[in-house]
């Protein structure tokens, strides 16, 4: 027995991880964004209380193509937390667990996340006049 090699397990460049678990750790990444940009909003009332000069300045970090790229992902990152975390509702109660419900239900949460990102931003951006 002492001579026999243990087996491995795979390591994560040979396995190949299944969607729902790229989701359920993006579901985690975005709930940290979440709470990051819940900072940046607060940062931005401030500034809104603190007069026009400062939220002036504000608005312009988040007015430039950077600024904007970040909302987007901020965006992104809540419309999928919200349709993950629906999801996870209906496991809670015990429903969707059978790997072709729970393939279809990933596959819905990134069509749903992506699909109410850009209407938010396509509303956005006809409401702003550009």
């Amino acid at each position: 027995m002492a001579g026999r090699a243990k087996p491995l397990s795979p390591h994560l460049q040979i396995y190949r991880l299944p969607l729902n678990a790229i989701l359920s750790i993006t579901h985690r990444i975005t709930g940290v964004i979440l709470a990051l940009g819940a900072v940046v909003v607060v940062a931005m009332l401030v500034a809104a209380a603190s007069g026009s000069q400062a939220f002036g300045a504000m608005y312009a970090l988040g007015a430039n193509w950077l600024g904007q790229i970040v909302l987007f992902g901020f965006t992104l990152a809540l419309y999928y937390h919200m349709s993950a975390g629906v999801r996870h509702l209906f496991w809670d109660a015990g429903y969707g667990y059978e790997l072709e419900t729970a393939r279809r239900s990933s596959q819905a949460i990134i069509a749903v996340a992506v699909v109410l990102t850009l209407a938010t931003w396509a509303v956005a951006y006809s409401v702003s006049g550009g």
